[in-house]
C-alpha cells in the first residue's frame, strides 16, 4: 500500500503548489502590471530496484503568461504603460536588477522614483533621482522631463531615462516578490526601440473566471488523493485481518 499513500502524497503537494499559484494570480487580478503564473504538473519516475513501477507528480510555477494586459488612460503623469514585451528595470530588494511591467510610479520625499511596492526605478546610471519640479512628464522613449520649481513652463529640462530591457532571447524567470530576473544575476540589453505611454496603465493579465475554474480543480485534485489514501488505509487493515491467524 505504500506505493499508493506516497505517490498521492506527492500529488497532494502538487495540488497546493497548484492551488498556490492559483490564489496568487487572484489576488493579484487587479495588480497593474502583473503576469499570471503558470503551473505544470509532471510525473517523475523512480528508476532502481523495486521502484520501476512507481512515479511520483510534480507541480511547480514554470513561468508567467507574457500576454499584455488592458491599457486604460489615468491621466496621471507618473504612470507608464509599456508596449510590446519590453520591461522597467528595477532594483530589487537584494540591490540586484530585476525587472517587472508595473507602471504605477512614485516619488518619495526625497526624490526617488519607485514602483507602487517600493523599488527603485533604475535609469542608465541607477536608481532615478527626480529634484523638486512644478511639474513632470515621461515621453515616449522614458525620458523625464521637469519644469524645475520656480522655472521656465517653456524650458523644461531632461533629469533622467527609464531603462526599458527587452526580454526577447533570453532566459527570464518570475521570483516570488513578483519581479522577473535573468538566471546566474544576469542583466537583460536595453530595449532600444521600446515606447510608453504616459497617462496610462497597463492591468493585470489574469482572467479571473478561468483562475477561479482552476482553483476548483485543484481542490477536487485535492479530494480524491485524500480518498485514495483513505482507500489505501482501508485495504492494508483488510489485509492485515485475512493473514491473522485463527485463534
Amino acid at each position: 500500500m505504500d506505493r499508493l499513500i506516497y505517490t498521492s502524497l506527492t500529488a497532494l503537494r502538487g495540488a497546493q503548489a497548484r492551488q498556490t499559484a492559483t490564489a496568487n494570480n487572484l489576488a493579484n487580478a487587479s495588480t497593474p502590471g502583473f503576469r499570471a503564473e503558470m503551473a505544470e504538473a509532471q510525473a517523475i519516475w523512480l528508476r532502481g530496484p523495486q521502484v520501476d513501477g512507481r512515479a511520483v507528480a510534480s507541480e511547480e510555477v514554470i513561468g508567467a503568461d507574457m500576454r499584455a494586459g488592458t491599457v486604460t488612460a489615468t491621466g496621471r503623469d507618473l504612470d507608464t504603460a509599456l508596449d510590446g514585451s519590453a520591461l522597467l528595470a528595477v532594483q530589487a530588494e537584494d540591490g540586484a536588477e530585476a525587472y517587472t511591467r508595473r507602471g504605477d510610479l512614485q516619488l518619495s520625499e526625497s526624490g526617488l522614483l519607485t514602483t507602487a511596492d517600493g523599488h527603485p526605478v533604475l535609469g542608465n546610471g541607477g536608481p532615478l533621482i527626480v529634484p523638486p519640479a512644478d511639474s513632470l512628464r515621461i515621453d515616449r522613449e522614458g525620458r523625464i522631463w521637469i519644469v524645475p520649481a520656480g522655472g521656465d513652463p517653456q524650458a523644461p529640462q531632461e533629469v533622467g531615462k527609464l531603462k526599458l530591457a527587452s526580454p526577447l532571447g533570453s532566459p527570464v524567470l518570475k521570483g516570488l516578490d513578483g519581479l522577473f530576473r535573468v538566471p546566474d544575476g544576469g542583466i537583460l540589453p536595453e530595449d532600444v526601440e521600446a515606447r510608453v505611454k504616459s497617462g496610462a496603465l497597463e492591468g493585470s493579465n489574469v482572467n479571473a473566471s478561468y483562475a477561479l475554474t482552476e482553483m476548483i480543480e485543484a481542490s477536487r485534485s485535492w479530494d480524491v488523493q485524500l480518498k485514495m489514501i483513505g482507500d489505501a488505509r482501508d485495504l492494508d487493515a483488510a489485509t492485515a485481518e485475512l493473514m491473522q491467524l485463527p485463534q
